[in-house]
């Protein structure tokens, strides 16, 4: 199963957080954080950057178009 990564540029306030946690999955840049590809394998860590993200910028979504994270 694959995952969709997404960070809204117009949220993110490049607090590093996600690229800190999983290096592997998101590049921090000078305005703003990225994923490194917008889909992935299902990665636990992905969720835990969205859940940690503190202006809630991450979304993951299932091959299904469910968001699966943040969670509440």
């Amino acid at each position: 199963m694959t995952w969709r990564v997404e960070v809204d540029a117009k949220q993110c306030m490049a607090s590093g957080m996600c690229a800190n946690i999983a290096p592997e999955l998101f590049v921090l840049g000078e305005a703003r954080s990225r994923p490194v590809t917008p889909e992935i394998e299902e990665d636990e860590r992905a969720l835990d950057a969205a859940d940690c993200c503190p202006a809630l910028a991450i979304t993951v979504s299932d091959d299904g178009g469910n968001v699966i994270g943040p969670r509440p």
